[in-house]
């Protein structure tokens, strides 16, 4: 898309300007730009015609120009040159998200990396903890995949753990996957994620607010989840702690007035409490993906080409061991006492479940089965 390669030098600078000026926020540099109309003017303006939109220090520090700024203005333009797929958006960009503009605090200036058009797709967020289970894992690939495979393009953080496994299904599907990362776009983080992030640039979007050269720091992932629910008609938390930045992804989403759902699990598994107090708050329990496009489109919605996967779908072939671990966390003890068997055949039935990814071993010797989608 030419929206992106058509600002100038000059106006790239403008704007890195305004967002580089020590003090000058998102909410001041808007009111600039709707008090001058674009951000060349707002920072050729006299100081006294600025001084009644800004903060003292914020008007004095917008009379002189930040000394990192010509670096970091040469730096973008080599970067937008080095790659067609590489972009930066304006607020006034048409190619800038409708959704993400609506919210409150829609970010001035979007880097995007793959292909712009996936921004104007329906999109539905999928986040959760980075220390998942392996069934958090496989709801969150399945649940991801089956609404790409009905059009919807799935959002996540790029994070280890559920986010990785969003990413994952969604590239499975026509929907495809963006990723809302809280560094330039020059990094990847996590680094083990360089090859996840390539395909995704690749087939579907990589887009950060921060400027290239920003490297991960703890407070930029807060403001980065505000993107992925602000992009998204709804989000859906897989597996989260009580005290998780998941939970925050939710809690804005339900404020910009977006759906929140929530996968529920065990009583008994720290993975499944920041679920379970969704719920409590009004979030809705979904079962299967179906669940969640009736409630975005309506009940007249069937899947293209497959049935819904489901959290809770039984093995084809019943196990008596899995029928006696149904589906809550137990322990060996808690085992032997339902089904009776020698702990030697225990053991060995246990680990064969394991090695056929249909038991995981968790935390404090408890076993928990694992459900195919």
């Amino acid at each position: 898309m030419a929206a992106s390669s058509s600002l100038s030098a000059d106006e790239l600078a403008a704007w890195l300007r305004l967002l580089e000026t020590p003090g000058l926020g998102r909410q001041a540099v808007r009111r600039l730009l709707a008090a001058f109309g674009s951000p060349q003017a707002a920072c050729a303006a006299a100081p006294q015609a600025r001084r009644h939109l800004l903060s003292a220090p914020a008007a004095q520090a917008l009379e002189h120009e930040p000394p990192q700024l010509a670096g970091l203005v040469a730096r973008t333009l080599e970067w937008l040159q080095a790659d067609a797929r590489h972009h930066v958006l304006t607020l006034g960009d048409p190619a800038y998200p409708p959704w993400l503009l609506a919210t409150a605090d829609p970010p001035v200036l979007l880097y995007a990396c793959g292909d712009l058009a996936w921004l104007q797709a329906p999109c539905l967020a999928i986040v959760g903890t980075r220390h998942p289970t392996r069934q958090g894992q496989e709801n969150a690939r399945a649940f991801a995949h089956h609404l790409s495979q009905a059009g919807w393009t799935i959002v996540s953080g790029l994070a280890l753990g559920i986010d990785a496994a969003a990413h994952e299904g969604g590239l499975s599907g026509p929907g495809r996957t963006i990723a809302v990362v809280g560094t330039g776009l020059d990094q990847v983080y996590p680094r083990r994620h360089r090859a996840l992030a390539e395909r995704i640039a690749a087939e579907g979007l990589l887009l950060s607010e921060y400027p290239l050269g920003t490297p991960p720091l703890p407070q930029h992932f807060p403001q980065r989840n505000r993107l992925i629910a602000g992009l998204s008609r709804g989000t859906l938390v897989v597996e989260a702690a009580l005290q998780s930045g998941s939970l925050i992804t939710a809690r804005l989403a339900a404020e910009q007035g977006r759906e929140v759902f929530a996968i529920p699990g065990s009583i008994h598994a720290p993975q499944s409490r920041g679920c379970h107090a969704l719920i409590k708050q009004g979030a809705k329990l979904v079962e299967s993906a179906q669940d969640i496009l009736e409630d975005l489109l309506g009940p007249e919605v069937r899947p293209p080409t497959e049935a819904a996967p489901s959290a809770c779908s039984p093995d084809e072939t019943e196990d008596p061991l899995l029928m006696a671990l149904g589906h809550d966390p137990a322990s060996l003890d808690a085992l032997q006492a339902r089904c009776g068997w020698p702990t030697d055949q225990l053991n060995a039935r246990l680990l064969e479940l394991e090695l056929e990814g249909r038991v995981e071993r968790l935390p404090g010797g408890l076993y928990q089965r694992c459900h195919r989608a």
